[in-house]
């Protein structure tokens, strides 16, 4: 299910999965649905074509206190409305950032076995170097040419 209209659905697995339980429940349906409707310019031109027929028509004299009223109600739902939404994009952003912080607690992880195999590899490849140097120095064999001289110890 995408979370705005025309947008394609998030890639993110957390995301998806966020998407995947708001859409079980009935109330995020339509919290989301209301929502994506009020962020959109059909919103806007329904409320222009509402206001101007309003007073076209003279449905009420001047100061128009019904409408008043419907759209003080309308600003009012339409604010809890907006702290939903908010409220939606806090949990993604979370589920964003906790997924992000396994991915950097693995990758110090993956780092330290890194840090680690290298130094077991330099410690091998130091005794091979003195292994080498101990066989030249019994055998009397002089090194290849370009590789270090042994040094005495």
């Amino acid at each position: 299910m995408s979370m705005r209209l025309g947008m394609p659905p998030p890639k993110n697995p957390a995301l998806l999965k966020h998407a995947e339980i708001r859409a079980q429940s009935l109330q995020n349906r339509v919290a989301d649905a209301i929502t994506n409707f009020a962020g959109s310019m059909a919103f806007v031109y329904v409320h222009i074509v509402w206001f101007s027929l309003w007073i076209g028509f003279r449905v009420e004299k001047f100061p128009f206190g019904l409408l008043t009223m419907i759209v003080s109600l309308e600003a009012i739902f339409l604010s809890t409305f907006l702290l939903i939404s908010q409220n939606r994009q806090d949990q993604r952003r979370q589920l964003l950032a906790d997924q992000e912080w396994k991915l950097v607690e693995l990758q110090g992880k993956e780092n330290e076995q890194e840090v680690t195999q290298n130094k077991e590899l330099l410690d091998l490849s130091r005794q091979i170097l003195a292994l080498t140097k101990a066989i030249h120095q019994m055998t009397g064999a002089s090194p290849a040419p370009g590789s270090p001289s042994p040094q005495p110890s």
